[in-house]
């Protein structure tokens, strides 16, 4: 699939996937939601992977990294969000969550000697500027006095092991393990792992009945785990993981957007210039061409 409709899919849905997210809110603790999410998510990649007969068979290497990849990804990062989101409203997680294009870029540099190119750190920085302006009025009356400093420091350390987990991506597709299988495995341990936590939590195992629950459940289990996070995690593997990572400044845009037809959202005035400047981000994040794969990598220290 070309790198731009992967992008393209990225931001579409998991721009939506807001309003699904929207109905498991309820009867179903959120830690148990995403267990049930990321649970499905396996069965149907395994299942899919058994009848192409794809094989789950890696080194002890490989099955760690993909074990830490779901940790990171699968479980602690959505976790601490919702934590984080008792104390934060949801506009500022989205600019905070932004970060992570910074973070890769770092990462990447850090852990595998990948260059920092002026024009995609330029662009996260526009980015990050310009998702910040159209949430500035959620900003703006933030009380730092209610724990708001709590659900900061949680959001940029779910970032960051989101963060972990593209950079354990990159490594994999480097030692040629393919996304899908990565995926489903390390989705299983996510899923696990957050069964666990809402266990310890004292959350209840209970299913909301309700047909909005399911379909939203089958969205999220189909569309934004395995699809987005497929055409995701080959990009970060592709065209690098700050690049890749862009499209979580760009797809708090679709959810407004949709929010304006479905809830009468209203946009606030600065929210101009910051969609100009996000866009203009964009243009200059993806204006080189891909990263080659390096023939002989290593993970540095």
């Amino acid at each position: 699939m070309p790198t731009s409709l992967l992008y393209v899919f990225v931001v579409l849905i998991w721009g939506s996937s807001w309003l699904a997210i929207k109905y498991q809110l309820g009867i179903v603790a959120p830690e148990m939601s995403i267990a049930y999410r990321f649970a499905l998510a396996f069965l149907i990649l395994a299942a899919y992977s058994f009848v192409r007969s794809r094989s789950f068979r890696f080194s002890r290497q490989v099955n760690l990294l993909i074990v830490g990849q779901g940790l990171s990804l699968f479980c602690i990062n959505y976790i601490l969000f919702y934590i984080a989101a008792q104390y934060l409203v949801t506009g500022l997680l989205s600019v905070l969550f932004s970060t992570i294009t910074l973070m890769n870029l770092l990462n990447a540099r850090l852990l595998f000697g990948h260059k920092i190119e002026a024009s995609a750190a330029l662009g996260a920085c526009l980015g990050l500027a310009g998702i910040a302006l159209v949430f500035w009025p959620e900003i703006a009356v933030l009380d730092w006095r209610s724990g708001a400093l709590i659900g900061l420091v949680l959001s940029l350390i779910a970032t960051y092991s989101a963060s972990l987990g593209n950079m354990a991506s990159i490594k994999l597709g480097l030692m040629g393990v393919p996304v899908m299988q990565s995926n489903a495995i390390g989705m299983g341990v996510g899923a696990l792992c957050a069964f666990l936590y809402a266990l310890a939590g004292g959350a209840d195992i209970n299913y909301d009945p309700s047909p909005a629950y399911s379909v939203g459940l089958v969205f999220l289990s189909l569309f934004a785990s395995i699809l987005g996070f497929g055409c995701y995690l080959t990009l970060v593997r592709r065209i690098g993981a700050g690049r890749a990572a862009y499209a979580s400044v760009l797809f708090p845009l679709l959810a407004l957007a949709l929010s304006t037809w479905f809830e009468d959202y209203h946009w606030p005035v600065q929210a101009v210039p910051g969609v100009a400047l996000v866009l203009a981000g964009n243009v200059l994040a993806m204006r080189r061409k891909p990263l080659q794969r390096r023939s002989h990598p290593s993970m540095k220290a």
